[in-house]
């Protein structure tokens, strides 16, 4: 069976959908370097998991790759100085997120010197322990550059304590204007497949898979060169369909197998990360680099130079649309700013917010893009079923969670859905189906929170309850005690008199 008729044996022809592009001329142009800025916006959670601690001071100076906050718990990442200069403040700034709402951030005033600590690297990464790539890999920031910026180092170690067989890379970039994935294999693909081999010692696995979208000629041509004559290292294109850069359909299209619900890729011997991603993690071993650049597109019909730009973490992105020529008309068509992509990125409430790890994309979109409709009544046509690739009910799923119904919504595959946004993209009424499935995921997650604090609650309450029977109980048994004691002293006492009386008696006789 050829490989285009095994994706259609195993997804069939409906799932997904298939939005213009509007990757180039983006993906075409050079990518270019951004200057470092005066000051960089580093927030401290810039991954999954929990947020990284400060350990620096303001006014101390610290130089590029220095560590200024340290990973907290099993599922964390560091940060490191992504210039030379000096800790202008540990505060508060706003978050690129929908809410505008604020998180704990380093600000870093730059020196203009851009001087480097001193780098260990290792010229042969195939002679270390898998341990230890994991570990140097941890210590440099890396997370996944796809978007999700889940810890690598987490993934790595975890792939080689589950006995993975099968690295995949995820060169896909489904979303639509985002291309920063793609120049990176045009221009540093050998780079790429030397990460890719690194990351197979460090997992063990046998082979890594390379799924490219097929719209993507010029970068899968550049990795078949790059990977020619690396026997473990085979290019796979694949349908140019959104979401095929979705980990759970990428797995299915590249090896037929299918992640369980509930389950993860190392349970089906699979592991899943980001081409870009390989790129830092060759940086972190061989050159002992930390993460703290990595290529955005500026990208949308108001952006006056589209492309791709090599930028600092911690940069403003109203200072990367400066750089890329402003917006046309100083913005006055502007409906809409994203961070990320269009289907999965983030709408932020203006430009004065940072880049971080997992920023792909920062899009300025007019009002043909965005194309906002009031919704109508749900015509029950199927569509959102038909466009699901997860196989979902999102009709079922959304009428449940607008009567806040949402054990039945878990019940029709709500933690299933990946928020891919293809139910909302082919809806005829243009109900914005995904924003449920998302605010009931939340609600969800604030409910278990709630149910953890009072759990947490209550036990403190039951501990407190056993430690003041138990200090009642003490103090009973203490005065018992000494009650005892006072009386075995009396008795005592008595008993002594009685013998001295009867000795004085005896005497007297």
């Amino acid at each position: 069976m050829g490989f285009m008729n095994l994706f259609k044996h195993f997804l069939g022809d409906d799932w997904g959908v298939h939005p213009d592009d509007h990757k180039r001329p983006a993906a075409d142009r050079p990518v270019r370097v951004m200057p470092v800025p005066a000051k960089l916006y580093l927030p401290l959670q810039q991954h999954l998991g929990g947020p990284a601690r400060p350990v620096v001071l303001v006014g101390q100076k610290v130089k590029k790759g220095e560590l200024i906050a340290e990973a907290q718990g099993a599922v964390s990442a560091p940060i490191h100085a992504p210039t030379s200069g000096t800790i202008a403040a540990v505060t508060e700034i706003t978050a690129p997120h929908p809410s505008g709402l604020t998180l704990a951030a380093i600000i870093l005033e730059s020196d203009g010197l851009d001087e480097w600590i001193e780098l260990s690297g290792c010229d042969d990464p195939f002679a270390l322990d898998p341990a230890e790539i994991g570990k140097r890999v941890g210590a440099a920031g890396v997370v996944g550059l796809g978007g999700a910026a889940f810890p690598s180092a987490v993934k790595l170690t975890g792939a080689s304590r589950s006995k993975v067989t099968t690295l995949i890379m995820n060169g896909g970039e489904c979303e639509p204007y985002l291309s920063c994935d793609d120049r990176q294999m045009r221009d540093s693909a050998a780079g790429i497949v030397d990460g890719i081999r690194i990351m197979l010692h460090a997992t063990g696995a046998k082979v890594a898979l390379v799924g490219i979208e097929d719209n993507k000629p010029e970068a899968i041509a550049a990795m078949r060169a790059a990977a020619a004559g690396v026997a473990n290292v085979e290019i796979r294109p694949v349908p140019a369909r959104y979401p095929m850069g979705s980990e759970k359909q990428l797995i299915q299209v590249l090896t037929g197998k299918e992640v369980p619900a509930d389950g993860r890729a190392f349970d089906i011997g699979v592991i899943v990360h980001n081409v870009g991603t390989a790129l830092a993690v060759r940086a972190a071993i061989r050159d002992g680099k930390p993460l703290i650049s990595r290529v955005v597109t500026v990208n949308g019909n108001c952006a006056t130079d589209p492309g791709n730009i090599e930028v600092r973490v911690g940069t403003l992105a109203e200072e990367v649309i400066a750089f890329a020529g402003g917006l046309k008309g100083d913005g006055l068509g502007l409906a809409r700013r994203v961070m990320g992509g269009p289907m999965m990125g983030m709408q932020i409430p203006h430009w004065r917010v940072p880049v971080v790890k997992g920023s792909s994309g920062i899009l300025a979109f007019d009002a043909a893009e965005v194309a906002e409709q009031e919704p109508n009544p749900c015509i029950r046509c199927g569509s959102c079923v038909k466009a699901c690739p997860m196989g979902l009910l999102p009709l079922e799923m959304s009428a449940r969670i607008r009567n806040e119904a949402y054990d039945e919504a878990i019940g029709l595959g709500l933690k299933d859905c990946i928020a891919c946004g293809c139910c909302a993209y082919v809806c005829p009424s243009k109900i914005p189906l995904v924003q449920f499935f998302v605010h009931a995921k939340g609600e969800l997650a604030t409910q278990d929170r709630a149910k953890l604090r009072n759990d947490a609650t209550k036990k403190l309450a039951l501990q407190r309850q056993d430690r003041l029977e138990r200090e009642n109980r003490e103090k009973v048994e203490a005065a018992a005690k000494r009650k005892a004691e006072r009386e075995a002293a009396a008795a005592a006492k008595a008993a002594a008199a009685t013998a001295a009386a009867t000795e004085k008696q005896g005497e007297t006789a």
